[in-house]
């Protein structure tokens, strides 16, 4: 199963954008399950250490709803507004969140791949940093983070949103960084589960 999560409190740009990415891996053979904070109720961490004693969170809000799905999934798509330059409060939160998972479970998140997408308001609004920030979250609990490569997909997928969803849907340039991105977390996804299914996926 592959895990989408939406850093949006909004039914807007990010949320409809990753339910695209997660039919497009449904499209290849992939199971999805999308997890979006809207209209949850999921408390910062309050970085009591409880967690590393008691192998579970103290704060039961529904951050709980989530946990069984992190430790479930064989790969994650974390898609974010962007908010000031970089990722949104409400994914910060999720990440941050994770801590006890991880105190449960150090290895629970290890060698398993991550994709990001990143939705301004403005072109250039602070896509690529939110991207980074969510790709070092993969790196630190020793995930792989996924790009969508070079000419146009460099650290994810990245949307022009002038912060409407009509005008996200009309952006070609992030459409195509949203292909590239999900053709190569597939084929990583492939690749890991040791099967040949990444030559087939590369002729899509």
């Amino acid at each position: 199963m592959i895990l989408g999560i939406s850093g949006s409190p909004r039914k807007m740009a990010t949320e409809h954008i990753l339910g695209e990415a997660l039919k497009m891996l449904e499209e290849r053979g992939f199971q999805t399950r999308l997890f979006t904070v809207r209209a949850k109720n999921i408390s910062p961490c309050r970085h009591c250490d409880y967690c590393l004693k008691n192998a579970e969170c103290v704060v039961r809000d529904d951050m709980y709803q989530l946990y069984p799905l992190l430790r479930e999934a064989q790969g994650y798509v974390i898609a974010t507004p962007v908010y000031n330059g970089g990722l949104s409060a409400q994914t910060k939160i999720v990440i941050d969140r994770t801590r006890a998972t991880l105190a449960a479970d150090p290895k629970a998140l290890r060698r398993k791949p991550g994709m990001a997408i990143a939705v301004g308001g403005d072109r250039m609004g602070g896509q690529e940093l939110a991207l980074q920030q969510i790709h070092t979250f993969y790196i630190l609990n020793g995930m792989i983070p996924v790009s969508g490569g070079f000419f146009g997909a460099n650290l994810g997928a990245t949307f022009w949103s002038r912060d409407t969803l009509e005008d996200a849907k009309k952006d070609e340039e992030g459409r195509r960084s949203l292909r590239k991105t999900v053709r190569r977390f597939a084929e990583t996804l492939a690749w890991l589960e040791g099967s040949d299914a990444g030559d087939e996926i590369k002729e899509r």
